[in-house]
Parts: C-alpha cells; sequence; structure tokens
C-alpha cells in the first residue's frame, strides 16, 4: 500500500475511503477530527484532539492539540502535537502517536490560559525535537511511505493555485 504525504502531514493507515466518512480520509474538515481519540504506540488513551492549529500564512496545520489528562476537560494538560507525529487510523477511527504513553505524560504541556507561540521558533522546534518530527517548516519534500521503505520525491516548481502564485 502506497502512500504519499508531504513530509508536514499525518500519516494515514487503514481502508481509507472504504471505512471513511464524507470525502476523508485524504482530505476532512478540521472539526470532523475534533474529539478524535489519540492512543500511544503502547496502545494506551492517552487523550483527545481538542483543536487542529493553523499556521495561517503557510496554509499548513502547525499543531495538534492534545487534551490529557483531566474530567471532562477540567484539569486537562494540553500538549502541542507536531502534525507529522500523528497516524490517521481509518480503521478504528483514531489518532497513534509514535510514543509510550510514559513519555507523553512527561511532555510539555500548557493550559487553556497560557497556550504557546508556535510562531515563536526556538519553543516550536524543540517541540518537534521531543516528538521526533522534523518541522512543518523546514522545506516541502515529500516522501513516498510503502511496504518497501521510503524514498524521496523532490518538490515540482508547479505554479500554486491553477497558475497563481499566492
Amino acid at each position: 500500500m502506497i502512500n504519499q504525504t508531504q513530509t508536514q502531514g499525518a500519516s494515514i493507515v487503514g481502508k481509507g475511503a472504504a471505512t471513511a466518512e464524507g470525502p476523508g480520509p485524504d482530505v476532512m474538515a478540521a472539526a470532523t477530527l475534533d474529539g478524535n481519540k489519540v492512543i500511544s504506540s503502547d496502545g494506551e488513551d492517552i487523550g483527545k484532539i481538542k483543536d487542529i492549529m493553523l499556521d495561517v500564512r503557510s496554509g499548513r496545520v502547525a499543531y495538534a492539540v492534545l487534551s490529557s489528562g483531566g474530567f471532562l476537560g477540567i484539569g486537562d494538560k494540553l500538549l502541542a502535537i507536531p502534525w507529522h507525529a500523528l497516524t490517521l487510523d481509518t480503521e478504528e477511527k483514531c489518532f497513534v502517536l509514535g510514543m509510550t504513553a510514559e513519555r507523553v505524560k512527561n511532555a510539555p504541556g500548557f493550559d487553556k490560559d497560557h497556550w504557546p507561540a508556535m510562531a515563536d521558533q526556538t519553543w516550536a522546534t524543540s517541540v518537534h525535537q521531543y516528538y521526533g518530527s522534523e518541522p512543518y517548516w523546514g522545506g516541502s519534500v515529500y516522501t513516498e511511505r510503502n511496504d518497501l521503505g521510503v524514498g524521496t520525491i523532490p518538490p515540482s516548481d508547479a505554479p500554486e493555485a491553477g497558475g497563481v502564485k499566492l
């Protein structure tokens, strides 16, 4: 099974469109992903997607906000998870984060009154390093993922938005 994604995008596993509702899973409304469960690499339920944050200038997903712990949103810890660190599992209808629940428990977080400034590249770089993810602003190289390994597809010089550079 070949799955092409930009290096800043989430991976997708499962049967894809056969199990997704609407136009998914390659293109989905961000609101349909809010509340999705997130599972750690060791199978633990580590929280839910609270928000998906966009880098408005680049038009890319900057990070997903994971709400972890707490009860009904009270006392929960919020984590900025790089989008590329997540894998969408279309069969289980959840995201998988490639690290253990214990490591997530010790991850740097924030509360609802003190949101991080992902625009601060020093802070954002440290978050990406913690999750073992390349920063989304680091380039526009595409990777092709398949059962045989990972290869690289160079970026295209094709114009954007129907021939109009924005």
